[in-house]
């Protein structure tokens, strides 16, 4: 079992909705998660979506998109945010029983952003769980260098990854089960 797991879902803003519901589910069961989790509000007469992420398990709802403008191409992004978002993730990840992170992005990609924490928890023996999309495959490639694996996009997938992560690092020590 690998202690980082990738979901990808066709849908826009699937993989987001996967990961919130498998969130809640695991604070309910009483596990101590730590991360990020996207919600994107819907905007009328654009294309475009406001993108917030919630830190977890309880914190603020931090919006990391910016307002271009109509007709803007540029990556709508705020790096301020998002490393206002990596910040209070990392001050609450010791003694997490998981990471959830929204997605391996764009800043991921390029060595920043949530990088170093997910890199940090694997160190820690705290498995990671991250969205991942297409443009972004090879770097995360790079990134895990062989440690991850892609599950299928569904509950009782991640629920699985999960139980099996965790009979493999502590098989004698009680746990939480996710499984149905």
């Amino acid at each position: 079992m690998f202690p980082v797991a990738t979901v990808s879902c066709p849908g826009r803003g699937d993989a987001d909705l996967l990961l919130g519901r498998f969130a809640q589910r695991a604070i309910a069961a009483g596990l101590r998660v730590c991360g990020t989790v996207q919600v994107n509000t819907e905007r009328a007469k654009s294309h475009a979506c406001d993108m917030d992420i919630q830190v977890l398990p309880d914190g603020p709802v931090l919006r990391i998109s910016q307002a271009l403008g109509a007709g803007s191409r540029g990556c709508r992004l705020d790096p301020a945010a998002l490393e206002t978002a990596v910040h209070a993730v990392a001050d609450g990840l010791e003694g997490a029983d998981l990471l959830i992170i929204n997605k391996f992005g764009k800043m991921e990609a390029e060595g920043r952003g949530f990088r170093t924490v997910m890199a940090e928890a694997v160190a820690l023996g705290i498995p990671v769980l991250t969205g991942l999309n297409g443009l972004n495959e090879a770097a995360f490639a790079r990134f895990a260098e062989g440690y991850a694996q892609a599950l299928p996009p569904t509950i009782d997938a991640l629920c699985d990854w999960l139980d099996s992560f965790q009979k493999k690092t502590a098989p004698s020590a009680p746990r939480m089960t996710l499984s149905v």
